[in-house]
């Protein structure tokens, strides 16, 4: 992929967002471990979070291979999402694991509508980030099935609360790629 080829706009906005988007998973993770790190589930998110963390490390280095500016909310996700971790990790492992699956149900659909996306436009323009968003979309699913697996289904006021997660990435996604 080179900065001759793309669709400049599109590539920004994906970039800007994917990666205000991993960095906001990982302050839930920190969130999450911070309330159950200790506890039976602790590796389990351990697990989850040091993809996140692979998945960051890779948004960082597209956002400076392709210069691509980051959302200027990121100090709003770093609390938002650490608050969102811990405050749902403070539900109990059940809480902590409609997060995650909330959280990573509304990314996978992201990240299918990107792929759409970048397919329609060119697949051989863009073949580099399409491979990355695949994969880093299965880890996300793979995440969710894990909070099902680890009785997510059981917190409280669980579809309400998946809900109000989903309303709250939407609105992130949107802010992310316009600021």
């Amino acid at each position: 992929m080179t900065l001759d080829t793309i669709n400049r706009a599109t590539v920004d906005r994906i970039i800007r967002v994917d990666h205000a988007g991993e960095y906001g998973a990982n302050r839930i993770y920190a969130g999450q471990m911070a309330v159950l790190g200790r506890t039976s589930v602790g590796p389990v998110i351990q697990k989850m979070w040091d993809q996140e963390k692979e998945h960051l490390r890779k948004f960082s280095e597209l956002m400076v291979a392709l210069r691509v500016r980051p959302t200027a909310l990121m100090p709003f996700w770093n609390v938002m999402g650490f608050a969102l971790g811990a405050g749902t990790a403070l539900l109990g492992r059940e809480g902590a694991m409609a997060c995650t699956v909330a959280v990573e149900e509304s990314i996978s659909h992201h990240y299918n509508n990107q792929i759409r996306t970048l397919m329609e436009e060119g697949p051989e323009k863009y073949e580099e980030l399409l491979q990355v968003i695949k994969k880093f979309r299965d880890e996300e699913l793979e995440h969710h099935d894990t909070g099902l697996e680890h009785d997510a289904e059981l917190a409280p006021a669980y579809t309400l609360l998946k809900r109000a997660i989903q309303a709250g990435c939407s609105a992130a996604i949107y802010l992310s790629e316009r600021f």
